[in-house]
């Protein structure tokens, strides 16, 4: 059985991008700590099955999910979609954000 979840770009994550947007990061933890987007909450890929219902959105919208490119946050998004969590991938990642020149937060905190 395949999942179905949505996929969005990084500008087009980034004009609809505010401080309200509920998001999580699935790196491992050194690439979070390096740098992430503002407020993005860290849940690293291999935690996700064990956590999955922290991917639900506590307003009960999407749940917006990034990792460095799009692959991992993909999976990670794949296996949601199955546990019917409203998710979207955020494709080209936290990568893409910073060549686009957005601001990241470094440390263990999501802002």
């Amino acid at each position: 059985m395949s999942s179905q979840f949505s996929e969005i770009s990084i500008s087009e994550f980034a004009e609809l991008f505010n401080e309200q947007v509920f998001l999580i990061d699935v790196r491992e933890t050194d690439e979070y700590l390096d740098g992430h987007v503002p407020g993005a909450i860290h849940i690293p890929l291999n935690e996700v099955p064990n956590r999955a219902e922290e991917f639900r959105n506590p307003q009960g919208g999407v749940t917006y999910v990034i990792c460095k490119v799009g692959g991992r946050s993909a999976s990670a998004c794949d296996y949601l979609a199955q546990k019917s969590v409203n998710v979207i991938n955020i494709a080209g990642g936290t990568m893409a954000w910073i060549m686009q020149g957005h601001d990241v937060v470094e440390g263990s905190q999501p802002r």
